[in-house]
């Protein structure tokens, strides 16, 4: 007998399933790499068999017998793991790893409504020997406890034969408030074999003027045709136990009076609303359940990009408001939009930290890459996290997962060697890839070092002077020659793999980082190993920035990397260079770029300048400007694109009275600033640089 369904909300409610059984197999791969450092941890085991068992539930609930099936086996080897009938290997790791991919699969498949190719078949098909094979079986135990598939009813060949169970269930009160639904409950235990007869217990139905709607009140008695074992069939109400009481009767052993059955229910049914009135009262006296402190709620991501992008046009509005307000000069409105434009700030605050994620999820990923990878290229390779509980925005986190696939594979084929060649080398056998993310100056730094055998510089300039990217017996500087390697068709690779040799990759991550906003860095040393810095924006929607004025121009720096004012005075400099120079400052060389002179922007120089000083990882330099006009809320728009080839600017924002202006990068700037002072060294050695600069109050 089958139960109908309402297809509409299944449907409805597929795509949470899809992203709950999404996290569940990220869970179970981060559970599974973790295992083989530690193969006798029975909390580890634990709690891998509840993510496959999770997953094998809901799947039932929404119909997916492929994932059912396929889960079924995982979830009986890893039983067998807990149980210690089977003692986990490195072969056998690799294995569930497998089988958590073919899970993905079968879950991505449901979700696009595809179907398995030939090949795809043959490979599930595979993997599910591997697993039969592996889970053995037990002396005294029936081969219906690893049955092929527990959506089938007719059994394997050489199992027990079909037998009648008698089940009798009465859900609590409660069972719709927890988000179950009874009827979707009762078709997953029809997955196990086949349901004969059931009986609905209408007699618990209140009257309809007591009949509360969300209330669940139905009791069933069914009987089931199956090979399944007592502890499966007890395993399809894991979801709803603690929401009802079930009731087993053996095959054979007869069912019950259904009267005798009802009765019992009904009594239960007075305890259920007993204990569900005693909790309601205990909330309404201000106790509330310990699960009710940590609750989330699920937000599509689409509506949260929609929150936002309104925030913005929020925040643009608002300092509008506020410029018409002082224009007019009445107190009661400037006070009133002061309020206002506080709110706001308070709102953007709060709304930017419900998209802002921990770093250490994405890295975390790569666990499984450096396993596969580094077995495939025969290295012993440990992958070190640090900084993972670092946030970000999830935009952000999105568009830098890509390129630090390429990078993380990268450093596996090109800068970690193999075991025999590390020793060889006076190295430990074992070599070290480390992720590290970290806040810098209003942005995310992000490192991929590797303690291999670094970036072989001879081997760079033969391949640039082959190439035509470097005149054939010029040596440029070692910073110059690593920024080679991410020009397009560069490659060292002496031939092509799955993983190299084909020229494309590294300057497809150059492109994409700096496409919003992001920047790259590399730094070798031999024989010692590299890294690869990545500068990212801590957000891509509004930051608290920094405005100044040049003639008419506006510009914006982030806040966090301002470090202080200096100067209202004529600035006295050496000579500058397309805009770049330096000054003195406390006995320092400061490097100083002239905006007005970079940007060829047309307007009279002022007799009173300011120098912004600027904070970019380790490095400062100053920024000459007109005009300080205080501190913005920020509203980044991306670039028109006539002014994306613009050195020195990562976006523009639109200001209140609709003017736009440009967003700096602080560390495309500094380089624009260091080079400057390397010119004015020379210039400075003559004498020194008078007069000094003098620091304002600011």
């Amino acid at each position: 007998m089958s139960i109908t369904q309402d297809d509409g909300i299944i449907a409805e409610l597929l795509p949470a399933f899809i992203a709950e059984a999404n996290e569940q197999i990220a869970a179970l791969e981060h559970l599974l790499l973790q295992l083989e450092d530690s193969p006798d941890d029975r909390e580890l085991l634990d709690a891998l068999f509840r993510c496959a068992h999770t997953i094998k539930g809901s799947a039932g609930v929404f119909g997916l017998s492929s994932v059912v099936t396929f889960t079924h086996h995982v979830e009986t080897l890893l039983a067998r793991l807990r149980e210690g009938h089977v003692k986990l290997t490195p072969a056998l790791s690799t294995l569930l790893l497998q089988s958590n991919d073919v899970i993905k699969t079968l879950i991505g498949n449901a979700q696009d409504a595809q179907v398995e190719t030939a090949e795809a078949v043959r490979a599930h098909d595979t993997v599910v020997q591997r697993l039969r094979d592996a889970t053995g079986k037990v002396p005294g135990e029936t081969d219906a406890a690893i049955t092929h598939s527990a959506a089938e009813a007719v059994p394997e060949e050489g199992s027990t034969a079909v037998r009648r169970w008698h089940l009798s269930v009465q859900f609590g009160v409660e069972t719709f408030r927890h988000g179950m639904d009874p009827l979707t409950i009762l078709n997953y235990v029809g997955a196990l074999g086949c349901i004969a007869a059931v009986v609905c217990d209408t007699l618990a139905v209140p009257a309809l003027g007591t009949f509360d709607p969300e209330s669940c009140h139905l009791a069933f008695e069914f009987s089931l045709d199956t090979v399944a074992t007592r502890h499966e069939i007890e395993q399809a109400f894991s979801f709803v136990r603690e929401d009802c009481v079930l009731r087993l009767v053996e095959p054979d052993a007869g069912p019950p009076p259904l009267g005798e059955v009802l009765q019992s229910a009904m009594g239960i049914n007075a305890q259920v609303v007993a204990a569900s009135l005693d909790k309601q009262q205990r909330q309404r006296g201000g106790v509330t359940a310990a699960s009710d402190d940590n609750g989330f709620i699920r937000v599509q991501a689409n509506r949260l990009d929609e929150v936002i992008d309104l925030l913005g046009e929020l925040v643009i509005a608002g300092a509008g408001a506020s410029l018409l307000a002082r224009q007019t000069r009445q107190r009661g409105l400037i006070e009133a939009n002061q309020r206002i434009t506080r709110l706001i700030e308070g709102i953007r605050n709060s709304t930017l930290k419900l998209r802002m994620v921990p770093i250490g999820e994405t890295f975390a990923r790569f666990r499984r890459v450096v396993r596969d990878t580094a077995a495939e290229l025969g290295k012993d390779v440990v992958l070190e996290i640090v900084g993972g509980d670092t946030e970000l925005d999830k935009a952000v986190v999105e568009r830098i997962a890509d390129p630090l696939m390429h990078l993380v594979r990268n450093a596996l084929d090109h800068g970690l060697e193999t075991p025999a060649q590390r020793q060889a080398s006076n190295k430990p056998a074992q070599g070290r890839l480390t992720l590290a993310a970290s806040h810098e100056s209003g942005s995310i730094l992000i490192r991929i070092s590797d303690d291999g055998r670094g970036i072989q510089r001879d081997k760079v300039l033969q391949r640039a002077w082959e190439q035509g990217l470097v005149e054939q017996g010029v040596e440029p500087p070692d910073a110059d020659l690593l920024k080679l390697i991410f020009e397009a068709g560069f490659s060292t690779a002496e031939k092509v793999t799955n993983l190299s040799g084909r020229g494309v990759g590294m300057d497809v991550v150059r492109r994409n980082i700096e496409a919003f906003r992001g920047s790259v860095a590399l730094s070798s040393e031999p024989g010692q190993g590299s890294c690869i810095e990545i500068r990212v924006p801590l957000t891509l929607a509004i930051i608290d920035g920094f405005l100044l004025g040049v003639g008419a121009s506006k510009f914006i720096l982030p806040l966090d990397a301002v470090v202080e004012v200096i100067a209202s005075r004529p600035v006295a400099t050496t000579r500058e260079h397309q805009g770049r120079s330096c000054v003195e400052l406390r006995g320092q060389i400061l490097p100083v770029v002239n905006l007005r002179a970079l940007y060829g922007l047309e307007s009279p120089q002022p007799e009173r300048s300011s120098i912004v000083v600027v904070r970019s990882g380790l490095r400062r330099y100053g920024v000459i400007v007109d005009v300080l006009l205080g501190q913005h809320q920020t509203v980044i728009k991306p670039m028109a694109p006539m002014l994306r080839s613009l050195r020195g600017v990562s976006g523009s924002s639109i200001l209140g009275s609709g003017e736009v202006a440009l967003i700096f990068d602080v560390s495309s700037l500094g380089e624009l600033a260091a080079a400057g002072a390397t010119r004015a060294n020379a210039a400075r050695a003559a004498g020194p640089l008078r007069p000094r600069v003098a620091r304002s109050g600011a």
